[in-house]
């Protein structure tokens, strides 16, 4: 995955968008409550609603396209879109070949479902492949098995393929509520990245300066922090008016 970033990375300054009305939002659709495909065959979810809202109050008009997770930053450098906007968290490795606006999302937890309260989370686990949670699990000693798709991370742990699987814990807290006890949270929480960010190509600096300018518009008004409580409750991390995290 990372070779072929960086050898896509060349494609950035001829494909930098010209700053015209209209901007391709990229998303994988496959991550509730953050993005996903609705009955209706449309994106949905909490980073739908501040996609276009940023768009709103930057002046362009937002198109969305859905875009697989493992090929998500090098169809961006390529052209396909013009931004990633996919729960993807903000770190040095990835600022390397994309930028990012500041964060629209605060650092969040990571945690560990399992089937059983004394599954092993050093033995083998399942993550997403090229997230946070894949490197960390890959460093900590455990048997580390990717999956394309966070759904399959699920079912690797439901057919006993993996011990445990270790995601956003936003994202697995209905997984575990709608198992009806099949699954349950196992081990400690664990905090990562640093934020979640709009990911732009580098050559982009004008798109993101304006979603930038759009993104510390709805945190000094209330609005993001009103859209995070929406789609992950009210006792989620959220914002002050002058930008700083807030823990409720």
């Amino acid at each position: 995955m990372k070779k072929l970033i960086l050898t896509t990375a060349a494609l950035a300054l001829s494909a930098g968008m010209a700053m015209a009305d209209t901007v391709r939002m990229g998303t994988e659709g496959a991550y509730p409550p953050y993005n996903f495909i609705n009955d209706a065959g449309e994106v949905d979810g909490f980073e739908r609603e501040v996609g276009d809202e940023l768009c709103t109050r930057a002046g362009l008009t937002c198109e969305w396209v859905k875009n697989d997770w493992d090929s998500i930053i090098p169809n961006l450098v390529s052209g396909n879109y013009d931004t990633i906007i996919a729960g993807m968290s903000i770190t040095p490795e990835r600022d390397e070949v994309i930028d990012f606006t500041q964060d629209y999302f605060p650092p969040a937890a990571s945690a560990y479902v399992a089937a059983s309260a004394d599954a092993d989370i050093e033995d083998v686990v399942a993550a997403q492949t090229a997230t946070l949670q894949a490197g960390f699990v890959a460093d900590s000693g455990a048997t580390l098995v990717e999956f394309a798709t966070p759904e399959e991370t699920i079912a690797a742990v439901r057919n006993g393929e993996a011990s445990a699987v270790f995601a956003d814990k936003d994202f697995l807290v209905p997984i575990v509520e709608e198992s009806n006890g099949e699954l349950m949270f196992v081990g400690e929480d664990v905090a990562l990245g640093s934020g979640i960010g709009v990911g732009v190509r580098e050559s982009d600096g004008e798109l993101k300066g304006k979603l930038d300018e759009a993104i510390t518009s709805m945190k000094a008004d209330g609005s993001l922090t009103a859209l995070i409580k929406k789609w992950f409750g009210e006792g989620a991390v959220t914002y002050g008016e002058d930008g700083s995290v807030v823990t409720n």
